[in-house]
């Protein structure tokens, strides 16, 4: 009966803990928004990868922890497209 008890307590845990996590939205992927070659640009690339991708005139506007907030900011500056420039 103690293994039982043991058993269905540890999965109320797990489920507990993994509803949390997905309220809370514990993710390790960040999205940001970038200044590419003179353009708006939002993905989920770091500096570094960016700057490999379009090269060293690329930086972060802002960062977000998720992909509609990162769309915002983007279209709150002109969005997706426009034209930008690095300071």
């Amino acid at each position: 009966m103690k293994k039982v008890f043991m058993i269905a307590l540890m999965c109320m845990l797990t489920v507990g803990f993994l509803a949390v996590s997905a309220e809370k939205g514990f993710s390790a992927t960040k999205y940001s928004v970038f200044c590419a070659n003179g353009k708006v640009e939002v993905d989920s690339r770091t500096l570094t990868q960016m700057k490999t991708a379009r090269g060293s005139g690329t930086c972060i506007i802002k960062s977000f922890d998720n992909k509609m907030d990162a769309d915002k900011s983007a279209k709150s500056v002109g969005g997706v497209g426009a034209s930008c420039k690095c300071k």
